[in-house]
């Protein structure tokens, strides 16, 4: 099935995705395994722009503080304390020597279509 973007618009609109969690590993179906520890680790709360093109992003980019260098394998998605679904990251996996890791407005919901 093919989605029209403005169906894709209108599902990724109610999306209540409002806080972000950080993996070393699958954080499996509830989203409670593998979560990131130490450092000062919590979870953030995030925002996202306005639907637009199928796409979602990040309004503003989310600021961790972690163990320096610690190692990062999936984002977490939640709506509060109900945990949405994961995703495994690109590029950049590891907290700075400062402990510092972020995610950037590049990050984005997305919906693919169904075959």
């Amino acid at each position: 099935m093919t989605s029209t973007v403005d169906f894709k618009n209108l599902l990724l609109a109610a999306s209540d995705i409002n806080t972000l969690s950080l993996h070393t590993a699958d954080p499996g179906a509830a989203g409670t395994a593998n979560e990131v520890a130490g450092g000062g680790y919590s979870r953030q709360s995030c925002t996202f722009a306005t639907a637009a093109s199928g796409e979602r992003a990040l309004s503003t980019a989310v600021n961790f503080t972690l163990t320096p260098n610690q190692a990062v394998a999936w984002l977490g998605f939640w709506a509060g304390a109900t945990f949405r679904g994961a995703r495994v990251l690109t590029g950049d996996t590891s907290a700075n020597a400062l402990g510092q890791y972020q995610i950037t407005t590049a990050t984005q919901l997305t919906l693919a279509d169904v075959a």
